[in-house]
Formats: structure tokens, sequence, C-alpha cells
């Protein structure tokens, strides 16, 4: 099976961004993203108009690039085109995808105010089904297999150590499993709505008592003495 990806975005050495290969709708989308077309006697191109800037040619590469990959082809677009890769100090073209998303991952728990948006965020790494541990666990295993493969004594050394890494990484996540319960339970507890305020309030009131009437006596009440009017005379 060709490896060969469907469209080839480039900066050439004379500065201009060109895009080859695709078909119909890959060439629709490439003039959607800003590219016209360059012609010569014997075959034609794609690129971006000329003094736009980098910065702005770069942006529209890279759209150009999503676009296209949305809808299902390969795109290998010049590392140096890419707005979404993360440059750093040991990787300065961001050709280490993968290692920069658990970055990103890692600048956004840095950045939580919360710890229930904390918690949130180790779970991405920790859950049993689809964190990244588990994840990377299968990736060793896989490793192991390909080592295998060569079936020759530095293949089976090799495939020890990926079975190895494979192995403490479930052990790792299994001791991890509960840490994001456990570090949701370090925040505050969750404030209460008016609403549950008030059905708690009539959940737990005491019941409303009534107080008791006087007992009655048996013996006849005494009377009050009567005083008498004052009379008038003729």
């Amino acid at each position: 099976m060709s490896t060969t990806p469907d469209v080839v975005i480039t900066r050439e050495p004379t500065g201009n961004v060109t895009a080859e290969g695709g078909d119909e709708l890959a060439v629709t989308l490439l003039q959607r993203a800003g590219f016209v077309i360059e012609t010569t006697p014997l075959s034609f191109w794609y690129r971006l108009p000329w003094d736009m800037g980098e910065e702005r040619e770069n942006q529209m590469a890279s759209h150009a690039a999503r676009m296209l990959v949305a809808v299902g082809y390969q795109v290998e677009l010049d590392p140096g085109l890419d707005v979404t890769r993360v440059a750093t100090p040991t990787d300065p073209l961001g050709t280490r995808v993968y290692g920069q998303q658990i970055l990103a991952l890692t600048d956004l728990l840095n950045g939580a105010e919360t710890y229930v948006g904390a918690a949130d965020l180790v779970e991405h790494v920790v859950d049993p089904d689809d964190g990244v541990l588990v994840r990377l666990g299968e990736f060793f295993e896989a490793a192991a297999v390909q080592a295998n493969v060569v079936d020759t004594a530095d293949g089976w050394d090799l495939s020890h150590v990926f079975e190895d890494a494979a192995s403490t990484l479930t052990s790792l996540g299994d001791d991890l499993r509960r840490a994001g319960g456990q570090m949701r339970a370090l925040g505050p507890p969750r404030k209460r709505s008016w609403q549950e305020g008030v059905a708690s309030y009539y959940a737990t009131a005491p019941s409303p008592r009534t107080a008791a009437a006087p007992a009655a006596s048996d013996e006849p009440a005494a009377a009050p003495p009567v005083t008498p009017k004052p009379g008038r005379t003729r």
C-alpha cells in the first residue's frame, strides 16, 4: 500500500507556499483556503498569493490542511507552516506531536483553578479504560510484538524491555485508578442551591407542637365577689 500523501503543502526555498496532489475536491478546498492555480505547459500546482507575510501564509496553509484532513485526505504539511505545532528547545520544529499533546495537558493542569478541574485532567491520564497510561501500555505491548518479529536475540531482548514497560504501566495504572476522585475530594464541597437548602430545611425541621391545655379542676371555680352597684336616689 502506498504511503504517498494525497496532498503536499510546503514552503519552497524561494519562500512560495505551494500545494500539489489531490483530486477535484481537494483542489476546491485548496482554492477555498486561498490558494491560486499556477500552470506551466507541462504541469500545474497551487500556491498562496505572494507578499502576504509568513505569519498569514502559515495560518492559511494550516487551515487548508485541517480542511483536507477533515474530509479524509492524507496531508503532508511542512512543519514550518503548521501553526498548531508546539515548539520546544529540544523540538524546535514540533515534530513530536504526541508528546506535545501531553505537554498541553500538563499546561492545563498547571492552570487549573479548582480541584474539580484538576481532577478532570488527571482522569485523562489515569482512566482505566481510555486514559493515557492504559494506551501507553497497549503501545509497548504492540512494540514488543514488533520487536519479536525479527526473531533474533537482539529482537527478543528488546521485546522483553517493552513487555516490562507495559507491565510497569499496568501496575501504575492500577495504583492510580482512584487518583481522579481523590484529587476531586481535596476541594471544598459543592455549594448548595437555595432550592436544595429549602428542601433540606423542611426535611429536618422539627414538627410544630401544640401547647397543652390546662387540666380541668375537679373543684368548681370560685365565683368572683359581686361588687354592689351604686344606686340612684330620688
